[in-house]
């Protein structure tokens, strides 16, 4: 099965990255982006075929490596390959 994690910061949390992207993007002429946020896709091709497992191995490596849960959510997306 194919998997995505998408990782972002919690909202409250400081965001450089977004910050300096949306002043770029604001500098382009793109004046009508704000409240930009920068975050990180990871995908996964997984051996696993049950999909209540595989959900339950990804958000352990979440919660293990993938994503600072302190400051950062994650989402699981599951789809057959």
């Amino acid at each position: 099965m194919k998997a995505r994690v998408t990782v972002m910061l919690k909202s409250g949390v400081l965001d450089p990255q977004g910050k300096a992207i949306e002043h770029a993007l604001n500098r382009l002429g793109f004046s009508g982006v704000s409240d930009v946020r920068q975050g990180k896709v990871i995908e996964l091709d997984c051996a696993e075929t049950d999909q209540k497992k595989l959900h339950s191995q990804l958000a352990e490596m979440c919660e293990k490596l993938l994503a600072n849960t302190v400051i950062e959510n994650y989402a699981i997306e599951i789809r057959p390959s």
